[in-house]
């Protein structure tokens, strides 16, 4: 599918709020990679499983899904030859428990869901496995009793531990060692204990200082009769560690015998994230299951774009068996626009196997393109007008469109000549109907509205507009050419009928009413019309200078009965004089004996302060200075 369609039309943003509904960000991806399908059967068949997944929902308020994205992990971790940790072990045992009660909660769910719990029963049973690991792996850790030599190897530490801490107790109290000691508290360094010894006898006692204190007064020992005991200690846990690696290694090759149960238990597990994060989409747009037709016909009722929630419009239309082009009027921000999108994008949503907020039954077809000219679509890169770029894209579509398309334009042949914009807009839309295309077109030329009427495979729609209350009720008529409705807003504000019904002949080249039995000699309407009686005496003025050529501060010119150059200060005045400054003197000069010479524009930037040129550095010191602050006494006068 046409990219610019995708971007424009904001299915990317749809995907994005049906992924926010998934548990799993393999889900997550799944959805957001998510394209518009052509094969009936593969849109009906996810229909009809989204349909089921809404009866679940609405009977069951959560589904038991499980996380994915560790699970794989594990699974690639073990055939590298990576044992899975204890604490990994827990995620597995979890999910695996899950798939269980997944399988269960489908399984009362089969006559109301048939296919969907269908399967959940393709999940080997994996409880021999979740046994197995919950036997040897419990709260976190290896178990004890995962096997003999484990659990020897744990007594035997625990025998060696408690024989060192009621050694080291012995010799904090035993006399031998009392005067030496700071305190009879035993403390652990790196894993061995030690006691508390003053730094003046840490040779009376034989064994290794391990730590001192932050004030150097006191030693942390391990003595020699604890040593001996640490390195039983050390062993015994080396031998631990052995063991229980060992125990994990063995676990993770059972876990990787059951690879193919476990890479199915994930592939539905992911199915179902994927099918009910849509179900709960459409259950929040309030979507149903559209009839999907091959036959380019399209009949949506009370269909709603699905960003705009409660503030949408319902729109209805029964389109492509007589016609295969719809032309679209209206008023600016009557909802033409968003007309187009809620048709383009209710497509590819029903294309993509999804239910479309509109009422059950609609019909909806399969494209095999959509195409799509809305908005700007400026190209930055290519430095084309706005006109220019949708010149291109519309080129694009000419040439790729067929009886197998779907074409969008919106307010097509503007942004140019009105005559030649009415005249393109004419022979694309009559170009892409030969092609065969499905089109819907949206403008503002009244000529494109009386083609659309005399040309078969055509037909006028219009946004509806409340003229009562001034304001577009967003509905779409078929069969009707609407108008702009300038004039009968216009006329309902209170614009004189005379001035719009001169406006009405000159756009439609025929009389109209717009009185409406008004007052027309009220004050309101007959200062509109007055004419001020010293507006002539205004043109004559105007008429009498109309000649004088105009200059500006700082343009150079040249007095042609002199040669001279000079700068023109300021002016015209009445007598159509202006002061000219030549060298340091000001003149008054008239403008019939003024040549331009060259521009200001040409020789100044925009913000250029001309006192420079015209004022005394006296005068612009003092004026600075008072500028900044008050200057006493100070005074300078302009020179004029």
């Amino acid at each position: 599918m046409n990219k610019q369609t995708i971007e424009v039309l904001g299915y990317e943003t749809i995907l994005g709020d049906i992924a926010n509904f998934a548990k799993t960000n393999l889900g997550k991806k799944t959805i957001k990679a998510m394209r518009p399908m052509q094969e009936k059967k593969r849109i009906e068949q996810s229909l009809k499983e989204i349909a089921e997944g809404i009866k679940i929902l609405k009977k069951s308020s959560s589904v038991p899904i499980h996380t994915l994205d560790e699970m794989l992990l594990y699974v690639k971790q073990g055939k590298k030859g990576i044992y899975i940790r204890a604490d990994q072990f827990m995620f597995v045992i979890s999910f695996l428990e899950h798939c269980t009660k997944l399988k269960q909660f489908m399984k009362d769910k089969q006559y109301a869901a048939p296919t969907v719990s269908m399967y959940a029963e393709s999940i080997p049973d994996v409880r021999m496995l979740v046994e197995e690991i919950s036997r040897c792996i419990r709260h976190g850790r290896v178990d004890d009793y995962a096997s003999s030599d484990l659990a020897y190897l744990r007594r035997q530490l625990s025998i060696l531990t408690n024989k060192q801490k009621d050694k080291a107790n012995q010799l904090v109290k035993s006399k031998c060692y009392s005067s030496f000691l700071q305190d009879t508290l035993v403390s652990e360094r790196n894993g061995h204990l030690t006691l508390s010894v003053k730094k003046e006898y840490r040779s009376k006692i034989q064994g290794t200082i391990l730590d001192t204190s932050a004030s150097g007064a006191t030693v942390f020992l391990e003595p020699t009769e604890l040593s001996a005991i640490q390195e039983e200690i050390d062993r015994m846990k080396m031998a631990e560690e052995s063991e229980t690696e060992r125990i994990l290694y063995e676990l993770t090759e059972k876990f990787l015998e059951h690879e193919y149960t476990i890479n199915i238990a994930i592939e539905v597990m992911h199915h179902y994230d994927v099918l009910f994060a849509k179900a709960e989409y459409s259950r929040k747009i309030d979507a149903a299951i559209p009839v999907i037709t091959e036959d380019f016909t399209m009949d949506l009722t009370e269909a709603r774009h699905p960003m705009l929630g409660s503030k949408a419009v319902p729109l209805s239309i029964d389109f492509g068996e007589e016609y295969r082009v719809l032309v679209i009027t209206g008023p600016n921000t009557g909802g033409k626009t968003v007309t187009l999108k809620t048709i383009g994008l209710l497509s590819l949503m029903a294309q993509s196997g999804l239910p479309i907020p509109a009422k059950a039954g609609s019909k909806i077809a399969i494209f095999k393109h959509i195409f799509v000219d809305i908005g700007d679509g400026q190209s930055i890169e290519q430095n084309l007008s706005t006109f220019s770029s949708r010149i291109v894209n519309i080129i694009d579509i000419l040439r790729e469109a067929n009886d197998c398309s779907l074409v969008l334009l919106d307010e097509i042949g503007s942004g140019t000549d009105p005559g030649e914009g009415m005249a393109l807009a004419i022979v694309i839309l009559e170009q892409l109907y030969k092609k065969g295309a499905t089109l819907f077109a949206t403008t503002h030329y009244s000529e494109m509205k009386e083609f659309a009427d005399q040309t078969d495979g055509f037909l006028n729609g219009t946004m509806e507009f409340d003229l009562k209350t001034l304001k577009p009720t967003y509905k779409l008529l078929l069969g009707q050419s609407g108008q702009s409705q300038a004039f009968a807003i216009a006329s309902k504000l209170g614009l004189h009928p005379s001035l719009i019904e001169k406006a009405h002949m000159l756009t439609y080249k025929t009389h109209q009413s717009y009185s409406m039995g008004q007052n027309l000699r009220h004050p309101a309407f007959e200062k509109q019309v007055a004419v001020n009686k010293y507006a002539h005496l205004f043109k004559q003025k105007k008429q009498k200078f109309a000649h004088v050529q105009i200059f500006e501060q700082g343009d150079n010119v040249i007095l042609t009965e002199t040669n001279e150059t000079g700068i023109i200060y300021k002016g015209p005045d009445a007598q159509g004089e202006y002061i000219v400054q030549i060298r340091d003197e000001k003149r008054g000069v008239n403008h019939k004996r003024l040549k331009l010479y060259i521009k200001a524009s040409e020789l100044y930037p925009a913000d250029y302060d001309f006192d420079i040129i015209f004022q005394s550095k006296e005068y612009r010191k003092i004026s600075n200075q008072q500028k900044r602050k008050y200057v006493e006494e100070s005074w300078v006068e302009r020179e004029e």
